[in-house]
């Protein structure tokens, strides 16, 4: 039987690793709620370690566009690492756009979980809480908290999967290709913003 991962527990582990939203929710499920032992699998996968970088200032870094080949979809995208070394890198730049192209393909609406407002939750929970009326009741608070935790990974760029790795067995998230660029590269890595546009969209 499956620990039920409580919100307090993924806050604190993310608070103690600093690792992403949904990788701290999917260490504890893998680890049945065991923080210590969450702590260990995402310093195992490279996530925990990159992650103690990211009180370090990031200023440096570039800006990038991508326009379709057709011209109705654009992008403008802002991403930072410490140095001016790393940012002319061929990793870094490559990352950059690959990030560019997966945006203007995957239609992100946020860089994170963080940034998406209160406000929008709240509707999407009250949906999710329509669309379980038929579950039953001892279950529906999970199932409820798992169309929610659906629709963030849909629409928050670093939880969404990397479009070049659709057909792969397991597609590693943008937060985990991020994560391995910071500790290849010894610098912390950040997405800051994007704007995403297409002709005629609002």
């Amino acid at each position: 039987m499956s620990t039920a991962i409580s919100a307090q527990q993924v806050k604190a582990l993310r608070d103690q690793t600093g690792a992403g939203m949904m990788d701290c929710k999917k260490a504890l499920a893998e680890t049945n709620g065991d923080v210590e032992a969450a702590v260990t699998l995402l310093r195992k996968k490279g996530i925990a370690s990159a992650e103690k970088r990211a009180g370090r200032e990031a200023n440096e870094g570039m800006v990038d566009s991508y326009i379709h080949m057709n011209g109705r979809v654009g992008v403008l995208l802002e991403v930072n690492c410490e140095t001016d070394f790393v940012a002319r890198s061929e990793r870094f730049t490559e990352f950059v756009h690959d990030l560019a192209l997966h945006i203007a393909a995957m239609r992100p609406r946020f860089v994170s979980a963080d940034e998406v407002p209160a406000e929008f939750i709240a509707k999407e929970r009250e949906i999710a809480t329509e669309q379980s009326a038929n579950v039953p009741e001892q279950a529906r608070e999970r199932a409820v908290e798992g169309r929610v935790a659906k629709i963030l990974k849909e629409i928050c760029l670093l939880d969404q999967e990397f479009v070049k790795d659709q057909a792969e067995k397991k597609p590693r998230t943008i937060e985990e290709l991020r994560a391995a660029l910071s500790g290849e590269v010894g610098e912390n890595i950040t997405v800051r913003r994007f704007a995403r546009f297409e002709l005629g969209g609002q």
